[in-house]
């Protein structure tokens, strides 16, 4: 019965320790789409958005961010999803009328997401 128990626990040990603990790229995730969320507030608020395709890059830079979050929520390090956050992020940057302000938030951002991808999620 002892050995029982001792392989049990070894075995709960073995399984937790396998589970990454994501949580650093989560905080990361986080991060980008509060800044996300301010630069698309910005530009509602200023009346800048003069094209439904800079709505669009919002929401589809939040989705694809959301779809990431969801993985490392689950333990799992998906780094097609990150890519494709990644190229939508790329977008709101390059083609959306941002404040100066978010412009360098957002520029940081795709820095840092890149990083993210390089230590596959882990704290760098």
């Amino acid at each position: 019965m002892k050995y029982f128990a001792v392989v049990l626990l070894v075995g709960v040990f073995l399984a937790s320790a396998a589970v990454t603990d994501y949580s650093f790229a989560r905080d990361r995730v986080a991060r980008v789409q509060d800044d996300l969320l301010r630069a698309a507030d910005f530009a509602r608020k200023g009346a800048i958005i003069k094209e439904g395709n800079q709505i669009d890059r919002y929401g589809d830079a939040q989705r694809s961010l959301s779809k990431f979050d969801e993985e490392l929520s689950k333990g799992k390090f998906d780094k097609d999803k990150l890519d494709k956050a990644i190229d939508e992020l790329k977008k709101v940057v390059e083609h959306n009328t941002l404040s100066s302000q978010d412009r360098d938030a957002l520029t940081n951002d795709l820095r840092e997401l890149r990083l993210l991808r390089a230590a596959r999620g882990l704290p760098y």
